[in-house]
């Protein structure tokens, strides 16, 4: 508990004896009521003197309408009607269940804390032969900086000397740590697990990992949902319009006659306490800042409840294909010789392709295994737009597509269309066969597909500038619903124009990309949502929805919390009202007097807060 918080408690503790003993004096002792009055008095001081300094401050600054006005008003009404129990009871009530608030946020804004407790308090930099301690702040770009086992990475930077294991648990949610070495990359955030490393810092601390998702966390309040919206201007409303119900009550049926003024004022007062807000105001905007808690804990970052709110409708869900469905990386998936064997045709490939340094040339190499000679090859020419011409042992040797073996008169025999990119090789003007190569899909990926539609996402599709057949197949894999190929970037956003204009009224289309060369798209979805962001400046800005590993399997996760939120939302609004509205109406007909008033006000809140807690434990 906080000082005010343990402050608060002990004046609540000191109020109850208080209370207690006045209430057993008057028990057993006859007084006149000004002596009721002034006994009863010091407790209630006690325990209220800080909302009734509070309301009258608040009515100064002209915010008349709020909660401590409602219970300044009410208390004071009692003791003006000589109901001096009920009204120190209702404050103290009413103090109790500000604590529990106040605690169960406390908590909940702990929790995130010390979740997002990423940022380093210092860095070791190396100056002048000498190992400094300074601000991250301090440290500029390009300089070493020594990051010794059990410290975390301040700057995100390149390792220029020695390797250790990263724990990357508040960055991604995964517990598993990731070997590092000379020429890998580190973002801030991590801790070093066991060795020491010597990192060159790539960006200063501003433009880092770890300053971005801070800034991310700490604004992603500032964006609100509509149901939050909705909060705000019902209570700016409907606080006045209960107001002036209560002052009706307690002046319309004693003027016709329909009883005395002391009924009808305790039922006005009681009206009043009833009709406080509060649960509503706070547990509202506490289940959106749970949910997102809930959700960073486990690698997924929300920018807003705003998008929390529409991944909870996702119905729609389109992939980019390479980076996100794919590893990015080729490989070698189909060898087709012809009058020679498999390793022969290999083999040749990778001895003309040994001078490039392009991914499907590494591939080529890789698949072959071998080391290549480079006194085999000579006259390497270079065609562009269709591949090479290469001496191998003496030989020519072509190297490329359909077009370069037709621009030679090479002959093609009759074969499918490949799922990839075909590398067609001829000897001496003779067909020898071909190679096909592809992306590889990221482990899981089929099985997140299977998670989402589980999950009551009604269709998913993919959007690529690979060929259809290349497209059609990794499809057909993954269990895609749809396929769009060979699509430019500017093609890509006309496409998800052409889907959101499809869906359903009330859902929402989220788009899944790598964030950097979708940002258009990105930002045209309902949702944008980057994978693979760790280091990945224009993931953390273009989209709304941050994934900070390349686990495709969190998007269901996060259209879980999302809909968990919701579900809480609606819970704790339809609880709320209705049962505000059921003890309003009692209260105005006289069945229920101040301590129910006290349940309807400070229970039904302290129930709704707690119940949103739940989404810090989202998974």
């Amino acid at each position: 508990m906080t000082k005010k918080q343990k402050k608060t408690l002990r004046r609540i503790v000191g109020s109850t004896v208080l209370f207690a003993g006045v209430w057993a004096v008057t028990a057993l002792v006859s007084l006149p009521p000004w002596g009721e009055f002034l006994l009863y008095l010091l407790p209630y001081a006690l325990i209220g003197w800080d909302i009734l300094w509070k309301a009258v401050r608040n009515i100064l600054n002209g915010q008349v309408f709020d909660e401590n006005f409602l219970m300044a008003l009410a208390t004071v009404g009692a003791f003006g009607c000589g109901e001096y129990r009920e009204g120190v009871a209702v404050m103290l009530f009413y103090q109790v269940g500000e604590l529990f608030q106040s605690v169960a946020v406390s908590r909940s804004r702990a929790s995130i804390a010390q979740l997002m407790d990423i940022r380093p308090d210092s860095a070791n930099v190396e100056r002048d032969g000498e190992v400094v301690t300074v601000d991250p702040e301090e440290v500029a770009v390009d300089e070493i900086i020594v990051i010794r086992a059990g410290e975390r990475v301040p700057l995100d930077g390149t390792i220029v000397e020695g390797a250790s294991a990263l724990d990357t648990a508040a960055l991604t949610g995964e517990s598993m740590p990731r070997d590092v070495a000379a020429g890998d990359e580190v973002v801030s955030g991590c801790v070093n697990l066991s060795g020491l490393l010597r990192v060159k810092v790539s960006r200063p601390f501003g433009e880092s990992t770890v300053s971005k998702i801070l800034d991310l966390v700490e604004n992603s309040a500032a964006k609100k949902a509509k149901a939050e919206h909705f909060i705000t201007k019902f209570a700016r409303y409907y606080t006045p319009a209960v107001v002036l119900c209560a002052v009706a009550l307690a002046l319309i049926p004693p003027l016709a006659g329909l009883g005395p003024w002391r009924t009808w004022v305790l039922r006005a007062l009681n009206f009043l306490v009833v009709s406080c807000p509060c649960a509503l105001v706070i547990s509202i905007p506490l289940s959106f800042f749970g949910g997102i808690g809930g959700a960073s804990r486990q690698g997924i970052l929300v920018k807003g409840g705003n998008y929390l709110e529409a991944l909870a409708k996702a119905d729609t869900v389109v992939f980019d294909k390479t980076g996100t469905l794919t590893q990015g990386r080729f490989a070698v998936t189909e060898v087709s010789p012809v009058g020679r064997s498999r390793e022969e045709l290999l083999e040749l490939a990778a001895q003309a392709e040994q001078f490039s340094t392009h991914p499907i040339a590494r591939s080529i190499l890789t698949a072959w295994g071998g080391t290549p000679d480079r006194d085999r090859v000579s006259q390497v020419e270079e065609l562009a737009g269709r591949g090479l011409r290469v001496q191998v042992d003496g030989k020519t040797v072509l190297a490329g597509n359909g077009r370069l073996m037709t621009e030679n008169g090479v002959s093609l025999p009759e074969q499918p269309e490949a799922p990839g990119t075909v590398i067609h090789l001829a000897v001496e003007g003779q067909y020898a066969g071909r190679l096909v190569i592809a992306d590889q899909l990221k482990p899981g990926t089929r099985e997140a597909i299977q998670a989402l539609k589980a999950a009551g996402v009604g269709r998913t599709v993919m959007l690529t500038g690979d060929s259809q057949a290349a497209g059609q197949a990794a499809a057909k894999e993954l269990g895609l619903d749809q396929v769009y190929a060979q699509l430019l970037p500017g093609d890509k956003v006309d496409q998800v124009e052409a889907l959101l204009a499809e869906k359903q009224p009330g859902k929402t289309l989220v788009y899944v990309g790598d964030g950097i060369n979708d940002a258009p798209v990105l930002s045209r979805a309902d949702v944008g949502v980057a994978m693979g962001a760790m280091g990945s400046d224009a993931a953390i800005e273009a989209a709304d929805v941050v994934l900070m590993d390349d686990d495709l399997g969190k998007l269901s996760r996060a259209v879980a919390i999302a809909r968990k939120t919701m579900t809480i939302v609606k819970e704790n609004t339809v609880f709320a009202i209705g049962v505000k509205l059921a003890v309003l109406a009692l209260s105005a007909a006289g069945l229920v007097g101040l301590w129910w008033a006290v349940f309807a006000d400070v229970g039904v809140s302290v129930i709704a807060i707690l119940n949103s807690s739940r989404m810090l434990k989202a998974h």
